[in-house]
């Protein structure tokens, strides 16, 4: 992978705070999120349902609605603030500098119209082209994209693709205008795995050939191994983990993380059933004291219970956790499965 250290971040998020109003007051679902991509990086935010990724997703392209919002801190996008931008302005940065690809395609794509209508369309939305350029432009990405045929497939229906075509084509329409951000919430879960593994490749090249920074949100550790560079593990609005893919991977900090680890199928070892993390992610309304994770976690201490950690650095990471101060490790469990993915991972 490609390093980006000495980079300016294609997106800088700053103490996000995301409140919803209700009659009882304000629900904080985001609490503080900090976090940069770098151009031709891939930033893998993961976290069960309820974490707050897609949340954090929505609120960077724009599309967070009421009662929704941002209540604190910012949104840089190439060292420019857009969370303070209206509407209209929000609209012309969708697309044009900022893609998204979503987990269902057909949410994506008109069922009315080809899908090079709709690529032209929003090419010559964003560009200056005319309808002759614009479809050129259109085959061009079809075929960037790896969908075969690229010249008939661009006068068919969406209905005329399979689902994993169908990706491919969203992934083409995010690319249209040559965007400097895409948001990819998780667009391969509704796919099996040998397609999943195809768009990956799709997303990892394109990349590094454009210089596209992508914040891929997913609950999925094994495609975490597979695209990121970088990880980002959510828990109940905030951070609680961040760092390389593989140093995440190989030795995570977090008891959350390491329990999202020990979840992960692996053929190379025989286990009569998966561990997983007792209890559920806590509602907005019920967030516990302390660490937010305390009590679903197995080594929590008094301190867990009533007092907050914010993320600590480690290596070259931060874990939001006390126990990283006495140099807790991952059990064996994690690391075995960790050894296979890193291995996949390089």
């Amino acid at each position: 992978m490609t390093e980006h250290n000495n980079t300016s971040p294609v997106l800088d998020v700053h103490d996000l705070h995301i409140e919803f109003d209700t009659r009882h007051g304000a629900l904080k679902a985001i609490d503080g999120i900090s976090l940069q991509i770098a151009p031709g990086e891939i930033l893998g935010v993961v976290g069960e349902s309820g974490a707050g990724k897609s949340l954090t997703g929505t609120a960077i392209t724009g599309l967070l609605e009421s009662p929704g919002r941002i209540s604190g801190g910012e949104i840089r996008l190439e060292g420019q603030r857009i969370d303070n931008l209206s509407q209209d302005e929000l609209r012309r940065l969708r697309g044009r500098r900022i893609g998204a690809i979503f987990q269902d395609p057909l949410t994506s794509l008109n069922p009315l119209y080809t899908v090079g209508r709709q690529l032209i369309e929003t090419i010559r939305t964003h560009l200056p082209m005319n309808r002759a350029q614009a479809r050129q432009r259109a085959i061009e990405l079809l075929a960037e994209v790896g969908l075969p045929a690229p010249e008939t497939r661009i006068d068919q229906y969406p209905h005329q693709f399979s689902g994993g075509m169908r990706q491919r084509v969203v992934i083409a329409l995010a690319l249209c205008a040559d965007p400097k951000l895409v948001i990819a919430d998780e667009p391969t879960t509704a796919l099996d795995v040998s397609v999943q593994a195809q768009i990956i490749t799709v997303l990892k090249r394109l990349c590094r050939e454009h210089g596209t920074a992508v914040m891929l949100v997913t609950h999925d550790m094994g495609v975490i191994a597979e695209a990121a560079d970088r990880v980002a593990v959510m828990y109940a609005g905030r951070l609680v983990e961040v760092g390389p893919v593989a140093d995440v991977i190989k030795h995570a900090k977090h008891p959350y993380t390491q329990g999202l680890m020990n979840s992960i199928p692996t053929i190379l070892h025989d286990v009569e059933r998966l561990e997983q993390i007792e209890g559920s992610m806590p509602r907005l309304t019920a967030i516990p004291e302390g660490c937010a994770f305390n009590p679903r976690c197995p080594h929590a201490f008094e301190r867990c219970r009533v007092e907050r950690p914010d993320l600590i650095a480690v290596d070259e990471g931060a874990a939001a956790c006390w126990l990283v101060e006495e140099g807790a490790t991952p059990p064996p469990q994690a690391r075995a499965t960790a050894d296979t993915l890193v291995d996949h991972h390089d």
